[in-house]
C-alpha cells in the first residue's frame, strides 16, 4: 500500500527522535566518562581539530538541500551526484592543503599528521553518503547511522585502547576516523542494494544543472551562516561578559541548543524538506497543508513543555545534571526556552522556501536573523548589564527570521493560487 507524504514524515520524524535520543545518549555519556580520567588538555586538543576538520567540510551539507530539490525535480542523479563528487574532492582537497597545515603549523596542535588525514577522508567519504541517502529519501539508513554512529566510535575506542594499547588521544583519534569511515561503508552498501551507484563522468552543464549548482553555493553560504549565528552568541559572551559566563554558555546552554536541535530542528531538513519538494513538484498542496498542520502542532507542544519545564524547574535542573558553579546559566536557559519553538517553526519555513527554489530567499532570511542577532543584542545591553541579552538577542534573530519566513511563505501561496485559479 502507497504511503502519503504526511505518513512518511511522520514515521521518519518520530523514529528519527528516538534515533537521535540514543545518539546523544552514547555520545555524551562517553565524553561524560573520558573526562573523569583523561586530560583536559588532551581532550582539549582532540576536539579542536575535530572541530576545525568539520566547520571546514560541513558546508558541503549545504549541497544536501539542493541535490534533494533538484533531484525530485529533474530526476537526473547522475549529473547531481558527479559534480557534488567534483565539488567534496575539491573541498577535501583543500582542507588538507590549507586547515591541517593551519592545525599543524599556526595553531601548534600536535597531533599526528595521518590522524588528521585520516579524519578529513573519513569524514568526506561520510558527508558523500549522507547526501546520497539524502537524496533518494533513505529515511531508514539515516536513522540507523544516527545512533549507530556514536555506537561504532566507542566500540572502536575499547579495541585500540584496551586491546591494541594505543594511548588515549590516540585511541580518540582512530575511533573518530574508522566510524566515519564505518558509516560511510554502511551507507554504500545499503545504498546499493536498493539504487546502483551512478558512474564517474563528465558533466553536460544544461539550465538545469546550473540553477543546482548556483542552488549549492547558497545552500552552502546558508550552512555556514546557520553556525555563524552560535558563534557570534559565543564571541559577543567573549567580548562583554567574564569567563564564568562564558563556561555558563559553553557547557551548559550551547549543548542544550545542540542536542534540541538535533531532535527536533535537524529532522526538518532530513525528513520534511524532502517531501516537500516531492508535494511541489506534484502540486499536492493537500498534503502539504497537512505536513504544515502537523509540523506546527508538534512545535507548540515542544515548545511549551520546554518553556513550562524551564520556568519551573530551571535551577533544579541545572543543579541535578551540573557542578553548583554552573547555576546561573539556569536562567539563560529559561530565556532561551522562550524562544525554542521559533526555531523550530523557521526549520519548516525554510524548508517550504527551499522546496519551492528559492535558495536565495533562504539564505537572506538567514542573513536577517544575524543582523537581528547583533543590532537587538546592542539594544537589550542598553537596558541590561547581564549575560541573558546575549542568548534574548538569539531568540530575536530566530523570531524575525519566522517572521520574514512567514511572509515570503504567504506570498508563495499566493502565487500558487493565482496560477490555480488563472488555470
Amino acid at each position: 500500500m502507497k504511503t502519503t507524504a504526511i505518513e512518511r514524515v511522520k514515521s521518519a520524524f518520530i523514529a528519527g527522535i528516538w534515533a537521535s535520543l540514543a545518539s546523544i545518549s552514547i555520545g555524551f555519556g562517553f565524553k561524560i566518562w573520558l573526562a573523569q580520567w583523561v586530560a583536559k588538555e588532551e581532550l582539549a586538543l582532540y576536539h579542536t581539530s575535530i572541530d576545525i576538520i568539520s566547520l571546514s567540510l560541513i558546508l558541503m551539507t549545504g549541497f544536501r538541500s539542493s541535490m534533494v530539490v533538484s533531484y525530485s525535480q529533474t530526476q537526473n542523479d547522475k549529473d547531481i551526484t558527479n559534480i557534488f563528487r567534483y565539488s567534496l574532492i575539491t573541498m577535501v582537497l583543500i582542507t588538507w592543503g590549507l586547515v591541517l597545515p593551519y592545525i599543524k603549523h599556526q595553531l601548534h596542535i600536535q597531533v599526528e599528521y595521518f590522524h588528521l588525514v585520516g579524519i578529513i577522508l573519513g569524514m568526506g567519504f561520510k558527508v558523500y553518503f549522507t547526501n546520497q541517502i539524502a537524496m533518494y529519501r533513505m529515511y531508514q539508513i539515516s536513522n540507523k547511522v544516527t545512533w549507530m554512529e556514536p555506537l561504532v566510535q566507542v566500540l572502536i575506542f575499547f579495541i585500540c585502547f584496551y586491546l591494541l594499547g594505543q594511548a588515549a588521544i590516540a585511541s580518540l583519534f582512530f575511533s573518530m576516523m574508522f566510524s566515519s569511515l564505518a558509516m560511510a561503508g554502511f551507507m554504500f552498501i545499503s545504498r546499493r542494494k536498493q539504487i546502483a551507484t551512478p558512474p564517474l563522468d563528465s558533466v553536460n552543464m544544461n539550465s538545469s544543472l546550473v540553477n543546482f549548482v548556483k542552488k549549492s553555493f547558497t545552500a552552502s553560504l546558508e550552512a555556514g551562516a546557520s553556525i555563524l549565528m552560535i558563534y557570534i552568541t559565543v564571541l559577543l559572551t567573549v567580548a562583554h561578559f567574564s569567563i564564568q559566563e562564558l563556561g555558563d554558555f559553553q557547557v551548559v546552554v550551547r549543548p542544550v541548543i545542540t542536542y534540541l536541535t538535533l531532535l527536533f530542528v535537524f529532522p526538518i531538513y532530513r525528513f520534511v524538506l524532502p517531501e516537500l519538494a516531492v508535494c511541489v513538484r506534484n502540486s499536492d498542496f493537500k498534503q502539504i497543508k497537512q505536513i504544515k498542520r502537523w509540523i506546527y502542532k508538534l512545535a507548540i507542544i515542544i515548545g511549551s513543555v520546554f518553556f513550562i519545564t524551564m520556568l519551573l524547574f530551571n535551577h533544579d535542573i541545572v543543579a541535578w545534571v551540573f557542578p553548583p558553579e554552573y547555576a546561573h546559566a539556569a536562567p539563560v536557559l529559561m530565556h532561551f526556552s522562550m524562544f525554542f519553538v521559533f526555531m523550530i517553526l523557521n526549520a519548516y519555513q525554510l524548508a517550504f522556501i527551499k522546496a519551492h527554489g528559492l535558495f536565495t530567499h533562504s539564505l537572506m532570511i538567514r542573513i536577517s536573523g544575524i543582523i537581528g542577532l547583533i543590532v537587538s543584542y546592542y539594544l537589550y545591553s542598553e537596558a541590561t548589564d547581564n549575560v541573558v541579552a546575549v542568548i534574548l538577542a538569539l531568540g530575536t534573530g530566530y523570531l524575525l527570521m519566522f517572521i520574514i519566513s512567514s511572509l515570503v511563505e504567504r506570498q508563495i501561496n499566493s502565487r500558487e493560487r493565482s496560477s490555480i485559479s488563472r488555470a
